[in-house]
């Protein structure tokens, strides 16, 4: 279920993937966002290009949506060279991982997304692939088994990951260049919505100041993603199409994302039935995480990884070592008003806080400790 909401951050289908990659900027110059990252390739990019050697390995982490294949493009697109996309998942034998890596021309780019999921064979094969720019092959087997070695073209790795503490130590210290990617500010979702608009023409109707003020509207219930900024916008675009004569306004816009179910904070009904059940039945918290999705008949770590982070980010929720707990802001935007007033007066008399030896509720229900 949660996997479908409009305001996931994972990618739904194929058609949203050709949207957004016909949206997708080519050059560094038109990347909006991350500037310490943009910074620091830019340096290692015009250092490689001088050299005319390849460019360090780059590791890419951070939560999805946030533009990881975005730069795999760009950084091959600025060094003039091919790229190549695989994923963790895909590469199951090392025949698979032979092959891709024996295609690969000087100085070109292998991008592979969910590195972390690599398994432990396919991660030792790579290793002096990433080093030394070779790989051993075993051919036949048993006694007549022997070990050939193949010399590669220099290449670029590029690795990225949401789940950067799953990557092996071994595999992190090979590559020049880590990054986390940041969720994006308002203000940053705004200037690629206004050329996204460009793009799609949208500033043919209505007037622009009106365009402005929907797109500043969109920017604010993105949860800091340009993968979410790009879906809505193309629902009020159909929206206002069909609705409207294709005029976007803030009034058109809102009325798009109150059909999906997106209120004025950027919530979806997901987001409102976790905080409405720990206030309703918890009583504001604190709940451990097992607890919440037992009542919501929901899988935890869907809890964890897809409705928390935005819930978070926010100020709407506090993991605390006893469980989640309600803030008196997000208990009185639910319409939660007294339970508001009592947990801000906890706040203010510290009995929120939690000791060194509490006890967490999914512990001593579940047997171990809550995320």
């Amino acid at each position: 279920m949660a996997t479908e909401r409009i305001v996931s951050a994972q990618p739904r289908d194929t058609r949203e993937e050709q949207f957004n990659l016909s949206l997708r900027p080519e050059t560094l110059d038109a990347y909006i966002g991350q500037a310490r990252l943009v910074e620091k390739l830019r340096i290692a990019l015009e250092a490689a290009r001088q050299r005319k050697e390849p460019l360090e390995h780059v590791l890419l982490h951070g939560p999805p949506g946030l533009g990881k294949t975005t730069l795999a493009n760009i950084i091959a697109t600025e060094l003039g060279t091919h790229l190549s996309l695989t994923s963790g998942p895909a590469l199951t034998k090392p025949s698979d991982l032979v092959g891709t890596l024996t295609r690969l021309q000087p100085r070109d780019v292998l991008f592979i997304d969910e590195i972390h999921r690599l398994s432990p064979v396919i991660e030792e094969y790579l290793y002096p692939a990433i080093e030394d720019f070779r790989i051993d092959v075993t051919v036949d087997s048993g006694m007549h088994a022997r070990s050939i070695t193949l010399p590669l073209q220099p290449f670029t790795l590029i690795g990225a990951t949401t789940r950067a503490g799953l990557i092996t130590s071994a595999m992190r210290s090979r590559f020049g260049i880590a990054h986390n990617l940041e969720y994006y500010q308002p203000g940053e979702l705004l200037e690629i919505l206004r050329r996204n608009a460009r793009l799609l023409g949208l500033e043919e109707g209505g007037q622009t100041s009106d365009l402005e003020r929907a797109l500043s509207l969109l920017a604010d219930r993105s949860r800091g993603t340009p993968r979410i900024a790009n879906r809505l916008l193309r629902r009020v675009r159909d929206y206002a199409q069909v609705r409207h004569g294709g005029t976007v306004n803030p009034e058109v816009a809102d009325a798009a994302l109150c059909l999906e179910g997106i209120d004025d904070q950027g919530l979806d009904e997901l987001d409102r039935r976790y905080l409405r059940v720990i206030a309703e039945v918890y009583r504001g918290g604190p709940v451990g995480l097992e607890a919440i999705a037992a009542t919501l008949g929901e899988d935890s770590g869907t809890l964890e990884d897809v409705v928390e982070p935005f819930l978070l980010q926010r100020g709407m929720l506090a993991r605390t070592r006893r469980g989640r707990q309600l803030t008196p802001h997000s208990a009185k935007l639910i319409g939660f008003g007294d339970l508001a007033e009592r947990l801000s007066g906890l706040e203010d008399s510290g009995a929120a806080e939690t000791g060194l030896f509490d006890a967490d509720p999914d512990a001593n229900e579940h047997g171990r400790s809550s995320k």
